[in-house]
């Protein structure tokens, strides 16, 4: 990762350059905006360049990338960059090594290593333990400890604080004292998606930097780059469906260019269009009901969330056509004759109502419902509203 990799961000990224240029870094940030947008791949960018061996001969490019402290930083194994999410209290709990680790402590310590796996894999993935009671008062005194010790080979030790809004508030108040008279070596990189839930006297000593999510045309280039063999289609599929959201498009694009086992979102948007035609087609209702009883069998559950998805992407595209038959910049570019087609054989349908059935057969799915019964009714509910005369 360098300054040219982040995707989108250039007033903050110009912030952050001026302070590191001008040797005026704040002691303490505040990153603050949407989950998904960056921010956090912003604060270990910042800390790499602190530590990396070569900045001092990139002035403005960022870190190298290729020495063996931004090495260490991309496998989250350095020794002056700390980061904290939210973890279960077990892994803290002191161990005996004579003694064999029971089963509790066992599965905790593997719910651990693949949340920071899944960050290794992607940069932009936010983890989190789900039995976590939040960032927890020992991982602050850890931190307290870490701050007291130099940091090696000459560089700055940065703490990078995920969903700070999360700190206990206990954790917190240790953390404020750490930020009242902190050391001139440390630099804190607080990052939240709810930054009024941060406590106050903690957001005073940060200066606060606001992110918003990249611009889809930021995230088509950046898509553009990590895989040239997509087409302008594909890649607008990819960025309609990520919502403006680095993660998702992520999983998207790996999804897309991988090699086969799965099948790719386009194909997936097909299968959905496809679907959606054997409903309204009387004569094709049953091959219908038959996708119902495919889709869990032959697809994830993330794959049969981003089939609904891909619905709804439809729909708005036909809502877009309904008001502006010239609207140009639609979630489906390649399918608008499919949209259009739809837009004069059903002008007046609800497609509120029918998008609000979708969404909400997806919070069912996500609830771990059945999902050959959740699509049975959806498609029943679908046809009533699509074909109402």
């Amino acid at each position: 990762m360098s300054w040219n990799n982040i995707v989108g961000h250039e007033h903050q990224l110009r912030v952050l350059k001026t302070a590191l240029g001008a040797d005026r870094l704040a002691h303490a940030y505040l990153f603050a905006g949407p989950e998904g947008s960056g921010k956090e791949t912003v604060a270990f960018e910042l800390a790499k360049i602190l530590n990396c061996r070569n900045s001092r001969d990139l002035p403005g490019e960022g870190s190298c990338g290729v020495c063996e402290s931004c090495r260490q930083a991309d496998r989250l194994m350095h020794p002056n960059v700390e980061y904290l999410f939210p973890i279960e209290a077990a892994l803290l709990e002191p161990s005996d090594p004579s003694k064999k680790e029971n089963k509790k402590v066992t599965e905790v310590k593997e719910r651990y290593e693949a949340l920071i796996e899944e960050k290794l894999r992607n940069p932009f993935f936010t983890p989190a333990m789900e039995r976590s009671m939040g960032i927890l008062t020992e991982q602050v005194l850890i931190l307290q400890q870490k701050a007291a010790l130099a940091p090696r080979d000459g560089g700055k030790k940065v703490f990078i604080i995920s969903q700070a809004e999360r700190l206990h508030p206990t954790a917190a108040n240790k953390l404020l004292k750490l930020l009242e008279e902190p050391p001139a070596h440390v630099v804190f990189v607080l990052v939240s998606s709810r930054p009024e839930s941060v406590l106050p006297t903690i957001r005073s000593r940060c200066q606060t930097l606001s992110f918003a999510r990249p611009k889809p045309a930021e995230i088509e280039a950046w898509i553009a780059r990590r895989a040239p063999q997509l087409d302008e289609a594909e890649r607008r599929f990819i960025v309609s469906l990520s919502r403006g959201n680095l993660a998702s498009a992520l999983e998207l694009l790996e999804a897309e260019t991988g090699d086969g086992a799965a099948p790719a979102v386009v194909g997936i948007r097909n299968k959905a269009i496809d679907y959606l035609r054997n409903i309204l087609v009387p004569a094709k209702f049953h091959e219908a009901i038959g996708t119902c009883e495919e889709l869990p069998k032959n697809l994830s559950r993330t794959e049969q969330l981003i089939f609904l998805d891909a619905l709804l992407l439809f729909f708005q595209d036909v809502t877009r056509r309904a008001i502006d038959p010239a609207f140009p910049e639609l979630n489906n570019p390649d399918i608008a004759e499919n949209t259009n087609r739809f837009v004069k054989a059903f002008p007046n349908r609800d497609l509120y109502q029918a998008s609000t059935a979708i969404e909400e057969a997806m919070r069912t799915i996500n609830r771990n419902a059945s999902v050959i019964l959740v699509m049975a009714g959806l498609t029943a509910e679908l046809r009533g509203i699509l074909q109402k005369r």
